[in-house]
């Protein structure tokens, strides 16, 4: 990558302050390109291959954050919300200046993994539609499952009294008063879950993402809890 962006721009879009406090921090000489002092604001420079230091501590330079989040209860999948928290309002501020925000969403009471991230190229692969990328929950459900519920989510199920979902894998693991299954589906209608056990007569009473695309929720994470994704894992990913 060779594109070279201003120096004022990068120091700013990485929290070190605004464009205007950034301006005088390199004009009092406070900041180095490659070792040398730089007191131009418009200086433009490869972040990727210079080596820019603030005091004498050397910057880290990313266009693009990518973090793993165990989602609680209780907080929504946005970035700003009047009433509710949001998983924005967990993740720690050197991760807010990237402008991050969630790859799809979880309902509110919905636990599990969520990525957070400012690629939006990223977040368009895995929420296409045309994609159909994989989405695994854990799931407990009012009533026993049984294996013609297990037939139906096969050839899809009708909900919203006309939409048919693509056909989804249904993985019994225990079937009692309260059932718990794995559902594997590759869509994301509103609701969908809860509406796909309602169109068999039953009630979803826990919901968990376990996995998306070919990446596994970290379940040393609590709800609440988030970490950088690994190189591997955004390789993962960015093919799944």
């Amino acid at each position: 990558m060779d594109k070279k962006i201003r120096l004022d721009k990068i120091l700013s879009n990485l929290g070190y302050g605004s464009r205007r406090d950034i301006k005088k921090v390199i004009k009092n000489g406070s900041v180095k390109v490659n070792g040398e002092i730089v007191k131009d604001s418009s200086y433009k420079l490869n972040p990727y291959k210079a080596v820019i230091e603030i005091d004498d501590t050397i910057v880290e330079y990313r266009e693009f954050i990518y973090l793993m989040m165990n989602k609680p209860k209780g907080v929504v999948s946005s970035t700003d919300d009047p009433i509710s928290r949001t998983v924005i309002d967990l993740i720690d501020e050197r991760y807010r200046v990237f402008d991050p925000f969630p790859v799809g969403r979880l309902d509110k009471d919905t636990e599990g993994l969520l990525i957070i991230s400012n690629d939006g190229k990223l977040a368009h692969n895995l929420l296409s539609p045309k994609k159909h990328v994989e989405k695994k929950y854990y799931v407990e459900v009012e009533g026993y499952v049984t294996e013609d519920d297990k037939k139906i989510f096969t050839e899809g199920v009708v909900i919203d009294g006309e939409y048919k979902t693509i056909p989804a894998q249904l993985e019994i693991i225990d079937t009692d008063n309260i059932s718990k299954v794995y559902l594997t589906i590759r869509e994301g209608k509103f609701h969908q879950v809860k509406k796909m056990f309602k169109a068999v007569n039953k009630k979803v009473v826990y919901l968990k993402r376990v996995s998306m695309g070919r990446l596994n929720l970290d379940e040393t994470l609590l709800p609440g809890e988030y970490r950088e994704l690994t190189e591997e894992e955004i390789f993962l990913l960015n093919n799944s």
